[in-house]
């Protein structure tokens, strides 16, 4: 279960300059599908393979850009969003700094398939090094013939640009993202219409991962259908995480999708178990936005089976018991870890993220965040714990984009997994200011 598509070349030196890239395969997608593909025959492949959306979502890709409408006379648009900002994950960051080309590729094999003759970038503000490393690969791309007017030889012509955001969390919804990129206030849009009917300057647009377009090329090249065969079930074909926290091996990691989580955690050829010889304690699975697992339930579901790096297996038992792959931002928690903590630290996050457009999020966002400061130090009441419960649901799936429930989930699942902290942290209020729940039974463990 290591098999290696987008890292495959991520070690050789050069990877990330045209001549070495071309030397090592690159490019091929490019001249199949414009000299051996129709658009149409592109878009059936990636629906054959079926890669499902490497953002957060997991919805089929091959699916969404069916949805594409084609207007007579009305110009299409593929947008990449590299607006990385979800708290866990930094796969597309280290995708793009180390072999940039893969995007470029990607974009240029997506764009000949949905018909677009402009595409964009979006990336986050903070990666603007890594803007520089992208203008630098397009350029090459230019040069090189793999971009601009008559691509090939083929008649196709296509021209990229990267546009940086500003900084705003709120702009990796794909809508916010579109807005930003015309020039407006990063404000997620009412849908429908859907940006595949009237999205970028109000023509049809697909949005997409960095991920998931960088994914397109080796799908091209193999075939649908042999992508379709690694993995496990619906989800297919490799998976980039991003490994973070009390591990022994943070960092990327290219997975086929349904590695058991246990072996993810442990194996010294991924997380290298926990750091200094602790006990796992619990896991956000798939970025901050994701439901947490305590250790029990990320290493077995709830009917006592193994629990796999798969869409499906991480969400077995709904949010009672199971959580998300989302974008793969793996974080780990030990035995010494305050989950009131950490989850006062997302719910921070949040409210300063929310884009203040919906009241249950722009409200909700900032009572969870007080409640929770005031439970971590010592000032809190035990209603304020059922106070929590009743806010988040009051803000999921009231809000026009998803990033109220991203809010809401972590403190949501957080109670639910670890009520007992909570109350901990509010029955010994002065303890609770100077120790954390897991140092606290670690102490009295050596005391015993």
């Amino acid at each position: 279960m290591s098999r290696k598509i987008l890292l495959e070349h991520i070690d050789v030196p050069g990877i990330n300059t045209f001549d070495t890239y071309r030397k090592m395969g690159g490019y091929r997608s490019v001249e199949k599908a414009l000299k051996t593909m129709s658009p149409d025959d592109v878009v059936e492949e990636v629906k054959k393979s079926g890669m499902r959306g490497r953002g957060g979502a997991g919805f089929p890709t091959g699916m969404k850009w069916s949805f594409l409408a084609k207007p007579v006379g009305v110009p299409r648009y593929l947008v990449c969003n590299a607006d990385e900002s979800e708290p866990g994950t930094f796969k597309d960051r280290y995708l793009m700094e180390k072999i940039p080309h893969a995007l470029i590729e990607g974009m240029i094999t997506s764009s000949y398939a949905l018909g677009a003759n402009t595409s964009y970038i979006y990336i986050r503000g903070e990666y603007f090094y890594v803007l520089r490393i992208l203008e630098k690969a397009i350029a090459e791309a230019y040069a090189n013939g793999f971009l601009g007017k008559n691509i090939l030889g083929s008649g196709y012509d296509l021209d990229l640009y990267v546009h940086p955001g500003a900084g705003a969390y709120i702009c990796g919804e794909e809508t916010a993202l579109l807005e930003s990129l015309e020039g407006k206030r990063g404000n997620p849009r009412v849908k429908p219409p859907f940006p595949a009917i009237a999205g970028l300057y109000a023509c049809p647009t697909v949005v997409n991962n960095v991920e998931t377009i960088a994914a397109i090329a080796p799908i091209v090249n193999m075939g649908g259908d042999e992508y379709a065969k690694i993995g496990i079930g619906r989800s297919t074909g490799t998976k980039l995480i991003s490994a973070s926290g009390h591990i022994n091996n943070p960092g990327i990691y290219e997975i086929e999708l349904g590695l058991p989580v246990e072996e993810f955690i442990y194996s010294d050829k991924y997380c290298g178990g926990i750091k200094n010889g602790k006990k796992l304690k619990a896991v956000v699975a798939g970025g901050s936005s994701v439901p947490i697992l305590p250790a029990n339930l990320i290493l077995k579901t709830a009917n006592n089976e193994e629990r796999l790096m798969s869409y499906e297996s991480l969400s077995d038992g709904g949010f009672v018991s199971g959580t998300m792959l989302g974008s793969g931002g793996f974080v780990v928690y030990d035995e010494d870890s305050c989950i009131v903590r950490n989850t006062w630290n997302f719910a921070r996050f949040y409210h300063h993220e929310s884009c203040g457009q919906c009241s249950p999020c722009r409200e909700g966002t900032g009572w969870m965040e007080k409640v929770l400061h005031r439970i971590e130090y010592g000032h809190g009441k035990l209603s304020d714990i059922d106070l929590l419960v009743e806010v988040s649901k009051k803000i999921e799936g009231n809000t026009i984009c998803p990033l109220g429930d991203a809010a809401a989930w972590p403190v949501a699942s957080a109670i639910r997994h670890f009520r007992e902290e909570f109350e901990w942290h509010i029955k010994e209020a002065t303890l609770s200011q100077t120790r954390n729940f897991g140092l606290l039974a670690a102490h009295e463990a050596l005391v015993k």
